[in-house]
């Protein structure tokens, strides 16, 4: 709050340092970007690359946590418990413990509508779902069963035959 009023409060001496046609300080108004229709996409890339940059800072440490079914610590992370902390931690968001519960959450989105925070969901066995989240660059990170903590390609063969949703929950 503090940020968004220094910032109108620049603009306006700097408004009024124009008007009165005096010197205007470093902090001007022209250093600011203006906000219009061309360039709003700028800040909405923006915001995906800083929420891409939380994923991965969580991700680090969680990297190599090995997968244990039902765990939700550093000993051991199930693919939803994983989903939750670091939804929670990145995002201050909350997410139900099961992936079955987690993939009625947000809004559906197809594969190629994918941003960074997404959830991607995959049937693995005939009753049996895995989850993890999109962070770009047809990349997503997740607890597998045989590398623990890690970042997979969506391209994979394995994971590109068992791909089956995603969900945007991140507004």
């Amino acid at each position: 709050m503090f940020k968004l009023f220094s910032f109108f409060f620049l603009v306006v001496i700097s408004q009024a340092a124009c008007a009165l046609q005096s010197p205007v300080s470093l902090y001007s108004y022209s250093h600011y970007p203006r906000f219009n229709t061309s360039n709003t996409f700028i800040a909405r890339d923006m915001s995906n690359q800083l929420l891409k940059a939380r994923l991965l800072k969580q991700y680090n440490a969680w990297k190599g946590t090995r997968y244990h079914m039902g765990g939700s610590s550093h000993r051991g992370v199930d693919c939803s418990a994983l989903m939750q902390h670091l939804f929670s931690e990145s995002m201050a968001l909350s997410l139900p413990r099961t992936t079955s519960e987690q993939m009625h959450r947000g809004k559906a989105v197809t594969r190629r509508e994918l941003k960074p925070g997404d959830l991607v969901f995959f049937q693995t066995g005939r009753r049996q779902r895995h989850v993890g989240v999109f962070i770009g660059g047809d990349e997503f990170i997740h607890a597998s069963t045989s590398q623990g903590v890690t970042i997979s390609s969506l391209n994979n063969d394995y994971w590109r035959s068992h791909y089956q949703a995603a969900r945007r929950v991140a507004v």
